[in-house]
């Protein structure tokens, strides 16, 4: 599996990551193809060598035409434009998945509706062709996973359109929701919200670098000089075992004993339809003696956000405990399998070294034996029998 890893220790930027895609080994001819596909006039990129603190590095330069220098852009107009270019179905969807993490923090910090948002920096010719580019170079390596150290925000403050803001901002604070950050170094910005939306939107895990054999290493670097580190970001390209696959996910755990039991199977269908990975409902008893039940969400990063809003408006908890935590799980694959009761989908798990484990998914065996009037356990045992000779 294709991973690449983000050592944020100098914080991260647009900049600097489409950068350090170009150290790596993107060719500058290519990302300039490829952005030219968005029809985006009105600027000029370019990339030289530079130096920061001895340590060689590339740094790329957007210069934006006074014609095409606009004062804000609205978030369906970034969409339009993605959505109409000629760019890869790949690329478009990295690119507007990193717009929609923007797009839901300023909605947060403004109040009000995504559709209804302009954008100021990140709606700049600069800040898409940043974020394009990110997703063109991601795409150009083939990456399968990301992953990202804890990210080192930078302290102090920062001048933006909306003010003298401190730092991380705004929007980085809420798009580093459930990541590890810290403040070290000088007190000016590191991390810029591009630059937490391209982790956000794209990192699967975050924490230390994952055992993997590194083929390739991009020197991004800023626009600042420090005396006692280098400004630049680093990313590792490489190869890891996907015999299985791990991740960094969030866990989210309230506990609750005034709440109606028949509501828990609602809030648990709109977690489960707003991304929850898995949810888990579990029989305490808690303080006074009183019996309640621990509600448990299992998430990615970039949906806890969304997940912690759902349990606060449809649960009566004031409170939410939320903890990163490593999964590792069996790559899988989903099977077709012909029985006498219809075509049902098994779920099949391949284990390390040879070998595999299946299991019937349960609401095709459950609408297959409703529709021929059978027990369940019938169903799902034809479906069973029918899948091992495929796995052999």
């Amino acid at each position: 599996m294709k991973v690449a890893y983000f050592d944020c220790f100098s914080g991260i930027s647009g900049d600097m990551t489409l950068a350090a895609l170009l150290d790596a080994g993107m060719p500058l001819s290519r990302l300039r193809a490829e952005l030219k596909k968005l029809n985006l006039g009105g600027y000029t990129l370019s990339s030289t060598r530079t130096s920061k603190c001895g340590i060689a590095a590339r740094k790329v330069d957007i210069k934006i035409a006074k014609s095409a220098a606009h004062g804000h852009r609205s978030y369906s107009d970034i969409v339009k434009l993605i959505q109409r270019s000629r760019l890869a179905d790949t690329v478009k969807r990295k690119a507007l998945d990193i717009f929609d993490v923007i797009a839901r923090a300023e909605s947060r910090i403004h109040d009000t509706h995504v559709d209804k948002l302009h954008f100021h920096e990140v709606g700049a010719v600069d800040s898409i062709v940043d974020i394009c580019g990110a997703a063109i170079g991601l795409d150009y390596f083939r990456i399968d996973s990301v992953c990202s150290s804890a990210v080192n925000t930078g302290s102090g403050s920062v001048v933006t359109a909306h003010g003298t803001l401190p730092v991380p901002a705004p929007a980085t604070s809420l798009i580093l929701l459930g990541a590890p950050t810290y403040a070290d170094g000088p007190a000016v910005e590191l991390t810029t919200p591009t630059g937490a939306a391209i982790l956000k939107a794209t990192a699967s895990k975050f924490g230390p670098q994952p055992p993997m054999k590194v083929n390739k290493v991009g020197h991004g670097a800023g626009d600042k000089n420090f005396a006692d580190r280098p400004d630049i970001l680093r990313i590792f390209i490489g190869e890891t075992d996907d015999s299985l696959k791990e991740e960094r996910l969030i866990e989210l755990q309230t506990s609750v004993d005034d709440m109606n039991p028949q509501t828990y199977s609602v809030v648990s269908d709109q977690l489960f339809a707003a991304g929850a990975l898995d949810v888990v409902i579990a029989p305490v008893i808690m303080k006074k003696g009183r019996p309640g039940n621990v509600l448990t969400v299992l998430c990615s990063p970039r949906k806890s956000v969304e997940l912690e809003r759902i349990l606060f408006i449809h649960t009566p908890t004031l409170g939410i405990r939320r903890r990163e935590v490593d999964r590792v799980s069996l790559p899988r694959e989903i099977v077709k399998v012909k029985t006498a009761y219809g075509t049902i989908a098994v779920k099949v798990g391949h284990i390390p070294g040879g070998g595999t484990k299946q299991a019937p998914e349960f609401e095709s065996v459950k609408k297959a034996a409703y529709r021929h009037g059978v027990p369940h356990e019938t169903v799902y045992r034809a479906a069973l029998a029918g899948a091992r000779p495929k796995m052999r």
